[in-house]
């Protein structure tokens, strides 16, 4: 009964430790850090969006808010595309705001347009 106890107890220490490693608010990645946070985390998004873009300005509430629900299970990113535009041209986004959606490191789909959060995290749920 102890030792139930204790291993219980260890892994609820280590779920707890995973999730604070992961962050609440999403990060700021660029050309140089991308592929190291997609093969860090199982499950990363990427907001690939840029200062002018209206439409990206709209969404970014949600992107905020989904990165504190999501704390622990997935990774959101920001990147800005005018001051990357290597990683733009590598997963070819020829429209903005554009969500990245990578599972272990592979490339799900992306997501084009603004759109309310309810749709976003449904449209990112059947993707991961």
């Amino acid at each position: 009964m102890v030792d139930e106890l204790e291993e219980l107890k260890k892994k609820r220490m280590e779920e707890l430790q995973k999730k604070m490693e992961y962050p609440n608010k999403p990060i700021t990645v660029d050309d140089a850090t991308l592929t190291e946070v997609i093969q860090k985390y199982p499950k990363v998004v990427v907001d690939c969006w840029a200062a002018w873009c209206m439409p990206c300005k709209m969404i970014e509430p949600a992107i905020e808010e989904l990165a504190q629900e999501h704390q622990g299970q997935i990774v959101y990113c920001k990147l800005n595309i005018d001051q990357n535009r290597q990683t733009a041209q590598k997963y070819q986004i020829m429209s903005i705001p554009a969500l990245l959606v990578f599972k272990n490191g592979q490339q799900t789909d992306t997501i084009v347009g603004a759109m309310p959060k309810p749709m976003l995290q449904q449209k990112i749920a059947e993707k991961l």
